[in-house]
């Protein structure tokens, strides 16, 4: 998936979250094999060129492509799994796998599971006793430093995802138009239970820009956001204090 991913595994026996370790990395490099769109023999290249069909796919194909379009009706087209006119739902894929591996290492008895993939994080359980975990969101104008801390505290589990200019340029994509959204947004950071969705909704938000990406955010239940305008002002969601810390 052209990124780096870390895992953090607190509790459980070690030798099912051994196990389950392997088990979860294996299947980052199989969602890698089979949803790149770098690789011409990937599933997802090969259904794109129409040598494919969705039932001839691995079964994730379809749901990843099924969660895809419930993402693309919540955001009224703001998000979407083709870019530039050619399938390719890695905006979804990235999120989707990262909270399935954490899910797994979590059905094996950790306690408390930490998946970063790529800066995006899905949270399940605790570190530790009256302990949160807590995520730092990067400043996308002030490198090295940090606009905000998310933390964790009563939440069984939590997922926070940026989408933005700071990392990768500009490589969001207005689906309306098949270009570089125009946006006065520099970062938008989601925080919700699901790191499936998280992702997804920060793109979104992104390519809305502040105003319209603040209120859409602001009518989802349970998600939070925090975004950051070319100009230095930074805009939240109401519920967004209770997440900070």
């Amino acid at each position: 998936m052209g990124t780096v991913f870390s895992l953090d595994v607190r509790g459980g026996r070690p030798d099912e979250v051994r196990a389950a370790v392997e088990d979860a990395v294996a299947g980052l490099h199989r969602v890698d094999e089979v949803f790149s769109t770098y690789r011409d023999d990937s599933q997802i290249s090969r259904l794109a060129r129409g040598e494919l069909d969705v039932g001839e796919c691995d079964p994730e194909v379809a749901e990843v492509l099924e969660l895809a379009a419930e993402a693309e009706r919540v955001s009224q087209g703001w998000f979407s799994a083709r870019y530039r006119g050619r399938l390719d739902p890695t905006g979804i894929v990235k999120g989707w796998a990262t909270e399935r591996a954490a899910r797994r290492l979590a059905a094996a008895g950790a306690a408390g599971v930490n998946v970063n993939g790529g800066g995006d994080v899905q949270l399940l359980g605790t570190p530790g006793s009256g302990r949160p975990w807590r995520v730092g969101v990067s400043d996308p104008l002030r490198p090295g430093g940090l606009a905000a801390v998310v933390t964790a505290t009563g939440a069984d589990e939590l997922a926070v995802a940026t989408s933005g200019t700071a990392e990768r340029g500009d490589h969001i994509v207005d689906p309306r138009t098949g270009r570089s959204a125009v946006t006065d947004l520099v970062a938008v950071t989601v925080v919700a239970p699901r790191l499936t969705w998280a992702d997804c909704w920060a793109t979104a938000a992104f390519a809305m820009g502040s105003r319209q990406g603040l209120a859409w955010l602001e009518s989802l239940p349970g998600v939070e956001g925090l975004l950051i305008t070319a100009g230095d002002e930074v805009r939240c969601t109401g519920g967004l204090a209770g997440w900070l810390g």
